[in-house]
Order: structure tokens, then C-alpha cells, then sequence
């Protein structure tokens, strides 16, 4: 079984609460960027071992459904086996699974999330780990370097069996 979902990930950073000397407010130098970095992202579970992995494809320019075909192309080919995998009902999710229906229709069986209902995928955890923990207060200078600080953040958390166990509790699953 298969969580996906996709993100966006800005030069801005997230501000969060952090420590400074007393009577000395903490400042964040950062200019004005609107950048942005697109990201498509699952957790598998593996029905025999019970283990969880991460794969992740991050993007320059906003995700299309090309975008997605190819990442379940890669998902296919890495796990090599028919894939359950549970989606939200974003249009780009839902012409992608069209697509791949049409192409290859034994590799998937599709199950759509309700709608309004990010709650229910523990993929939307990683997102918020990623966010609003590893990179909380962090104003990278360019794109690139984001590109290698979310990347480091979600291969981090691929490694962590534990914290991706919490994020199917947090999602009222059981992994």
C-alpha cells in the first residue's frame, strides 16, 4: 500500500518560535522570493516485512500529470508488483491514474481519499515534518539549495522507521 500526495515547498521560510538572549529579538534576514519547489511524495508499506520507505520526486516548475505518471512509472518499477495506492482527488492525481489505467492497467488498484480530507493520509505528515520542523526558520539563497536541504529532510525521515510509524498513528491508521 501506497500513501501519496504532493507539496510545495517555498524560499520563505517558515517561522517558527526559537531562543534568543533576553531582551535581544531574534531577526531573520531573508528577501522577498517566491519561489517555489514542487514535490511528489509517498510512503509504501511493505505487506510482508510491515517496513516503510519514502520516495520522493522533486520538481522545478508546478507538478503536472506527466509529472505524476512518471513517479508511479519509477514506483512501479522499484517495488515490481501491483501497487495499491491511496490518493487525494486533486485533478493532476486524477488524470494520471487515467492515464496509467490506460497504459498499464494491473499495476495499480486506486483508492481515493474523501474529499477535504488531508487528516487521513499520513503522507501529509511528512510534508509538515519537513516544513515546519527540519526546515522551520531556514532561508536558503536559491533554489538549489533548497532542493538539497528538502531532499536531505525527506531522505532523513525515510531512515526514521519510528517517526514514519507516528505518522500513520497521527492518520488514525495502524501501519
Amino acid at each position: 500500500m501506497v500513501f501519496l500526495d504532493e507539496s510545495g515547498f517555498l524560499l520563505q521560510p517558515v517561522c517558527r518560535r526559537t531562543w534568543a538572549p533576553r531582551g535581544q529579538t531574534p531577526i531573520q534576514d531573508v528577501w522577498q522570493r517566491h519561489d517555489r519547489l514542487s514535490v511528489l511524495g509517498a510512503i509504501s508499506l511493505s505487506p510482508v516485512r510491515r517496513r516503510l520507505s519514502v520516495s520522493f520526486a522533486i520538481h522545478f516548475e508546478n507538478i503536472r500529470a506527466d509529472d505524476a505518471v512518471h513517479f508511479l512509472h519509477e514506483l512501479h518499477r522499484h517495488h515490481r508488483r501491483k501497487i495499491v495506492l491511496v490518493w487525494d482527488r486533486w485533478n493532476v492525481h486524477r488524470s494520471a491514474a487515467r492515464q496509467i489505467q490506460k497504459q498499464h492497467p494491473d499495476w495499480f488498484e486506486f483508492v481515493w481519499l474523501p474529499t477535504y480530507a488531508p487528516e487521513l493520509n499520513p503522507s501529509e505528515h511528512l510534508w509538515n515534518h519537513s516544513k515546519y520542523t527540519d526546515l522551520a526558520n531556514h532561508a536558503p539563497d536559491d533554489k538549489y539549495e533548497l532542493y538539497l536541504d528538502v531532499h536531505d529532510s525527506l531522505a532523513n525521515q525515510g531512515q526514521r522507521q519510528s517517526l514514519l510509524r507516528s505518522y500513520f498513528h497521527a492518520a488514525g491508521l495502524k501501519p
